[in-house]
């Protein structure tokens, strides 16, 4: 399983997608050759410990599904949903919403995790990770957003 990191390069702000070989190897820009090699420290017990990107201690999982389809599915589901209850079809109008859900249900339980970085937003996937990550915190994320906001600020004056 190859580890893939989609993250916005910090020197020249293009969204890249790397694959270092090995997974500690250093992580590369196709854009600008910016680099980091922090490989080895990145990983404990070669479980992934903290960005490859900025070094952040503080990941959060997330499901590796891609957010578009989740909402086609919902907006589909609901459309036809409409449909069948303009046609005075309320039992298909519910079937259609429990199908949905139901199959909802399923990719939830079977897609894998990946993890994100609050600082850089870049996101680890088919990373070898700790099943301890912890999931979305929005402490944690409001105090790296407003982190971001005063750096903003300091650097504008």
């Amino acid at each position: 399983m190859t580890a893939h990191i989609i993250y916005q390069c910090p020197a020249c702000q293009t969204r890249q997608v790397s694959t270092p070989e090995p997974a500690t190897g250093p992580v590369r820009c196709s854009h600008c050759d910016w680099s980091r090699n922090e490989g080895a420290g990145d990983f404990h017990d070669q479980v992934i410990c903290r960005c490859r990107i900025c070094g952040c201690d503080d990941l959060w999982r997330q499901k590796d599904f891609p957010p578009a389809l989740g909402l086609a599915i919902v907006g589909i589901a609901a459309s036809l949903s409409c449909v069948a209850w303009a046609w005075y079809r309320p039992v298909t109008a519910l079937v259609i919403l429990l199908m949905a859900a139901f199959f909802d249900m399923l990719l939830f339980t079977f897609m894998g995790d990946m993890l994100v970085c609050y600082r850089c937003a870049s996101r680890h996937r088919r990373s070898a990770m700790n099943e301890e990550h912890p999931q979305f915190n929005l402490e944690i994320s409001e105090r790296y957003r407003q982190q971001a906001m005063q750096k903003e600020r300091a650097a504008g004056r």
